[in-house]
């Protein structure tokens, strides 16, 4: 790398801190103080720098376009995989990741459990909105007013007789997923079957999916798959940084 490319580096990261002055960038550098002018004015003039009221510098709006389509170009399904599979090795369950596809949430990866038996679920097919944990996940994300909507006029067919039945449950149930950070399906969907999900955060911090982990009642109890939740959330923590998520107490004014 060329030193003269090194240091307009150096410049961004520094002023990515906090605005800087001029003054304030030399004192820290080992640089001339018209060197330093001069890398300054090229940005300015690319649009990677800016200087606000105070006359400091600044990151400028070249950096975000250029973020925003770095992001955009990041496929979910291609930055997920990685962390899912490696998921899928460490606990050996069947384990989803799911989005909203307009008004339906859709599984759009998943990775098989070692163990022989198998899920209903597949890519491409549609989650129960009131029986899965991946659906309670993004709804419990929702606006109240637009969950409120969505509960009241949902079918609430039942699947197995722990299935969520009415409204204010399913209103209720969407609450505490918004409240611990994760949602738990008791055998809502099948009998035989439980699960955990945790929410996915892009760089603007909204949900765009959530990951799940799906077992047998037979292999894991309620309270060893709650256990796992742990993993899951880092896992999905891993997939928000790799999305551009910075959680709030990070970030830097």
């Amino acid at each position: 790398m060329s030193a003269t490319l090194k240091r307009a580096l150096g410049l961004l990261n520094l002023i990515a801190t906090e605005p800087q002055s001029l003054d304030d960038i030399a004192a820290d550098s080992q640089v001339h103080k018209t060197t330093i002018m001069r890398q300054l004015h090229t940005l300015e003039e690319c649009r990677f720098v800016v200087r606000n009221d105070q006359g400091k510098y600044q990151l400028g709006s070249k950096l975000f376009e250029l973020s925003s389509l770095a992001l955009e170009q990041r496929n979910i399904v291609q930055v997920a995989h990685p962390h899912l599979t490696a998921l899928n090795r460490l606990t050996g369950q069947t384990i989803h990741l799911a989005a909203f596809e307009g008004p339906e949430v859709v599984y759009i990866d998943k990775l098989e459990s070692r163990h022989s038996v198998r899920m209903y679920s597949r890519i491409g097919l549609t989650a129960s909105l009131h029986a899965t944990a991946v659906a309670k996940v993004l709804l419990s994300e929702l606006p109240v007013e637009r969950r409120q909507h969505i509960a009241e006029s949902l079918n609430y067919h039942r699947y197995t007789k722990h299935t969520i039945s009415n409204a204010e449950d399913f209103l209720t149930a969407l609450d505490t997923v918004e409240r611990q950070g994760f949602a738990f399906d008791n055998r809502e969907h099948e009998e035989f079957v439980h699960c955990v999900a945790v929410p996915i955060r892009d760089a603007s911090s909204h949900v765009v999916a959530a990951v799940s982990c799906s077992v047998p009642v037979v292999l894991l109890s309620q309270e060893e798959l709650l256990a796992l939740v742990p993993e899951i959330k880092s896992v999905a923590e891993a997939i928000s940084a790799d999305l551009g998520f910075i959680p709030t107490e990070r970030k830097t004014l």
